[in-house]
């Protein structure tokens, strides 16, 4: 059943008469389901005729004579009876043979080969030749070709912003010709070109592709249409509503989209009709492809790691664009996983870090790394493995554990252990005064010590200046020499262990020399445990 009703039948003699293609008129019309906007223009064999155009056409024909008298300063009605009757034929050939309507330039964007023949006045072409199975396919081929994998995906476009002040004085021209019949017509009211757009492609896609369009996939085909005539078209805007087009730094030009709705919010009507045609005038030209884009949502792994070199950074030690140290704990991992998920750069974080001269050891400190655009997503678990175990026979630096795919918000228990849990060290601690075992006895009894630390002076430069109370959960001592004994502490997560030792000038009070009456220094000190229960444990 043909979608337009006889309350349609004028407002779609109008539009279809000032060059507005059928797709369009449905909108303005308020159709709102999908079935009428997916029928195809024309049918490549001559014997399947009746579609859209031709469909409107018939619906169309007892109103050609009243539309004639409609028409501000119409022409001679002979005349524009025969325009109206080659329009309607021009678009009615504006896919025929199906063949050759769609090309890629040598620039890599595409557009029609007749691109001015009978291009719609309010979609530019968008609703005409770039919904046709003859373009999807096109787009198709350039996914297909882009190297992704990918199970489903989400379809996203992007529009010439002219369209909206076409569209905005097609329905100031409806709403006055709907006026005269008592009726009102709401911006709101018309389906939106994105809709429409989307009802038609996305069957078209999944079709082609194999693959349903799920809005929240993470594998993202973007296709941004341009046009020519896109400041001719809303330079008025600019005249009229300066303050709506500012230039951003990121933008090449400043008619955006959200730009000129907000200036079509501003402007009144009667000074709209003053600059702008209503119906808006044929375009010279028909839309074109400046890009499609295929991108992948950020995919996360997640493990532990332990650090058995004292002369290793945890991330790349450069100073002054001079790199001190050949490599890093996170280069060490993340070389790999770039090169096997095919990603295009990474972010590394952990649960807290250690000093390049600490080891890490027990159970080892919780990572994660953000692998951006991977083109490789899926693996077994068994891959999942074989990677860890790549990763470790690689270096004897570092070795990682429970290696895993993991969500965004997962990350998020790694990141509330850093200050909230606590952690396990040793150190080998240095006197200037002889000792006794007696002498460090005392500090085994000590329990849930507070201590106030001004943000260090080795990391002052990268930490603001404060003064952060931390506790010492507990301490165990065991005796090595006279000038030499090993420390065993539970301590608050960030707790600067190293100052805890030998008081930073005074800046962390108390600690081990102020509480020995002497002097103290460490010598090494290790990671013991980080005690946060993530990521989960995997078996070996």
């Amino acid at each position: 059943m043909f979608p337009l009703t006889e309350e349609n039948k004028h407002v779609a003699q109008l539009l279809l008469s000032t060059g507005t293609c059928p797709r369009c008129i449905f909108r303005f019309c308020g159709v709102d389901f999908h079935a009428p906007y997916k029928r195809p223009y024309k049918m490549k064999k001559l014997r399947h005729r009746e579609e859209l155009l031709n469909e409107l056409q018939k619906f169309l024909e007892t109103e050609k004579e009243e539309l004639i008298s409609d028409v501000p300063n119409p022409p001679p009605k002979k005349i524009r009876l025969q325009e109206l009757e080659d329009g309607i034929d021009g678009i009615d050939n504006l896919s025929q043979n199906g063949e050759g309507r769609v090309s890629i330039l040598e620039d890599g964007s595409i557009a029609s080969k007749n691109s001015n023949l009978n291009v719609c006045n309010v979609c530019l072409g968008i609703l005409q030749e770039f919904c046709e199975k003859e373009f999807i396919k096109k787009v198709c081929q350039k996914v297909e070709a882009s190297g992704f994998e990918f199970t489903n995906l989400v379809f996203s476009v992007s529009f010439p912003p002219q369209l909206s002040v076409r569209e905005h004085a097609a329905w100031l021209l409806v709403k006055q010709e709907m006026g005269k019949q008592n009726l009102s017509l709401g911006r709101n009211d018309i389906v939106q070109l994105k809709e429409a757009y989307k009802w038609i492609t996305h069957p078209l896609f999944s079709e082609e592709l194999g693959v349903p369009i799920d809005g929240k996939s993470l594998f993202e085909v973007s296709v941004i249409f341009a046009h020519p005539e896109t400041v001719e078209d809303c330079h008025f805007l600019r005249a009229i509503c300066p303050d709506c087009f500012k230039p951003a730094k990121n933008k090449q030009s400043v008619f955006t989209r959200m730009a000129v709705m907000k200036a079509l919010n501003k402007i009144k009507e009667e000074d709209f009709r003053k600059q702008f045609p209503c119906p808006p005038n044929s375009p010279k030209a028909v839309c074109t492809v400046l890009e499609i884009e295929c991108a992948h949502g950020a995919v996360f792994v997640a493990g532990r790691y332990n650090k058995y070199s004292r002369n290793l950074p945890q991330t790349p030690w450069i100073i002054d664009g001079e790199r001190k140290l050949e490599s890093s704990v996170e280069e060490l991992i993340s070389d790999h996983l770039l090169a096997v998920f095919k990603a295009e750069s990474f972010n590394f974080s952990s649960s807290g870090r250690e000093d390049v001269d600490v080891r890490t050891l027990g159970n080892g400190r919780p990572f994660a790394i953000e692998l951006v655009n991977p083109h490789r997503v899926h693996f077994t678990s068994q891959e999942i493995k074989e990677l860890q175990q790549k990763i470790n026979n690689s270096s004897n630096k570092i070795q990682v554990r429970d290696l895993q795919l993991v969500t965004r918000e997962a990350i998020g228990h790694m990141k509330e252990g850093e200050e909230e849990k606590t952690k396990s060290y040793s150190a080998l601690i240095w006197t200037n005064k002889a000792i006794q075992k007696k002498d460090i006895e005392f500090l085994n009894d000590i329990k849930d010590l507070k201590i106030d630390q001004k943000t260090p002076l080795r990391v002052l430069h990268r930490r603001p200046l404060a003064v952060r109370t931390r506790i010492i959960h507990s301490m165990e001592t065991r005796y090595v020499d006279e000038h030499h004994f090993h420390l065993y502490l539970k301590t608050q997560a960030g707790t600067y262990i190293k100052e805890f030792v030998h008081g930073d000038f005074g800046r962390t009070k108390p600690n081990i020399g102020s509480l020995m009456n002497m002097t103290a220094d460490i010598l090494e000190l290790d990671v013991e445990s980080v005690d946060v229960d993530w990521p989960p444990a995997l078996d070996d």
